[in-house]
């Protein structure tokens, strides 16, 4: 197990390093002088030269990717160009907004995907079965947003119990902060439970056909008994691949619902820092997404080798 979790994070190392070039790259290349969109257009040139000379811009590529990496290494994210605070610093403010709600959207997504997958599998081909789907299908058919705009009418407006947007602070009001996080929590999770039923729904009735499991019931264990100590184990291994791209789409999928709900998060920093070409600020906060992304896919790993021993002796 410890070869295989070694081997898992020298792969992970490897994906950091080459997103790290993809991101500075893709960014790079963008039409746009961070310089000119700070001092606007009428700028003088010698005034651009020594913002471009302060900011770094005139290093050659390679030094500046360079630098961008040994100092994220360190801690060291860079100096925003827009906010003209360290990068660190707004990520770490903004990261404790965006962190819980995808990792709520998460927890509760599975929360409602298994026990309904899991239900809609015992009773295979019957009208429960049938609806159940029904209702995941059309869950996966509607986006987020338009599901958070439903949440705000009826829980915000019609309601009025909860409130549509804003967010007051962890340390100013936490009980408010949690209930300015319920409806951006349940509009990204909906769509993700109904996805994670069917796959659920699907991995379960194709593992109550193999062979141990009639053995199971042939030395009397009851169907239910079967259904969750030798089912519902061995068909885990796909949700949980399905759940480590989900939480990839729940962070990607902060930048729409934060800016939709007014939250101070991750996802509206690199919106803003897109619009601002505060490039510095783009590419430490995709690649921190993207290292938290990576980050999940091995703890995913980890997790199949120990529901599946075989796993391990591939390696």
């Amino acid at each position: 197990m410890l070869w295989f979790a070694f081997l898992r994070l020298i792969g992970l190392l490897t994906t950091l390093l080459a997103a790290s070039l993809v991101i500075f790259v893709v960014l790079e290349v963008i039409p746009g002088d961070p310089a000119e969109v700070m001092l606007g257009l009428n700028a003088q040139p010698d005034t651009l030269a020594a913002l471009r000379a302060e900011l770094g811009l005139n290093a050659p590529v390679t030094t500046r990717y360079i630098n961008w990496v040994l100092g994220m290494l360190q801690g060291d994210f860079g100096i925003s160009y827009t906010y003209s605070v360290p990068v660190a610093e707004l990520i770490g403010e903004r990261i404790q907004i965006s962190l819980p709600l995808a990792t709520g959207a998460l927890i509760l997504s599975t929360i409602i995907a298994i026990p309904i997958g899991v239900y809609s599998a015992r009773y295979h081909g019957k009208l429960i079965d049938t609806g159940i789907m029904s209702v995941a299908q059309i869950g996966i058919a509607i986006p987020n947003f338009w599901i958070a705009i439903l949440l705000v009418y009826v829980f915000a407006i019609v309601l009025r119990v909860l409130p549509s947007g804003g967010f007051p602070g962890w340390e100013v009001s936490f009980f408010g902060s949690l209930q300015a996080l319920i409806l951006p929590v349940v509009a990204l999770a909906l769509p993700q439970a109904s996805i994670l039923a069917r796959v659920m729904r699907s991995a379960l009735l194709d593992v109550l056909h193999e062979d141990y499991i009639r053995t199971a019931r042939a030395k009397g264990l009851s169907n239910k008994a079967t259904l969750w100590r030798h089912g519902v184990r061995n068909a885990l291994i796909p949700v949980l691949t399905i759940l480590g791209l989900q939480f990839s789409f729940l962070i990607a999928g902060t930048v729409i619902i934060e800016n939709l709900f007014y939250l101070p998060g991750l996802g509206r920093l690199i919106f803003q820092g897109i619009t601002q070409r505060d490039l510095i600020v783009v590419k430490s906060s995709v690649m921190l997404l993207v290292a938290l992304t990576i980050f999940v896919t091995f703890l995913v790993d980890i997790a199949y080798a120990a529901i599946d021993p075989r796993l391990r002796r591939r390696v």
